[in-house]
C-alpha cells in the first residue's frame, strides 16, 4: 500500500487551491453583476461556477459571459 504523505505536496496544493477558490468566487460575483450571457441564465452559471473547480469559471468566461453594452 502506498503512504501518502500530505505535507510534502502542501507547497503546490496551497496556491492551486487559493487559485481555485479566488476563481470561482471572482466568476461567481461576476455572473451576479453581468446581466447579459450568451448561453445560459444567471442561475446555471453560478451552479456550473460553484460546482466544476477549475473549469466551471473559465468556461463562463470564454462562453458564457455576454458583451457588455
Amino acid at each position: 500500500m502506498m503512504n501518502l504523505n500530505l505535507q510534502e505536496y502542501l507547497p503546490v496544493l496551497i496556491p492551486l487551491l487559493i487559485l481555485q477558490v479566488g476563481l470561482a468566487i471572482f466568476a461567481i460575483v461576476d455572473v451576479l453583476r453581468h446581466p447579459h450571457y450568451r448561453i445560459g441564465n444567471r442561475l446555471i452559471w453560478i451552479i456550473v461556477c460553484g460546482l466544476f473547480s477549475f473549469i466551471g469559471p473559465i468556461c463562463y468566461f470564454a462562453f458564457g459571459r455576454g458583451v457588455d453594452q
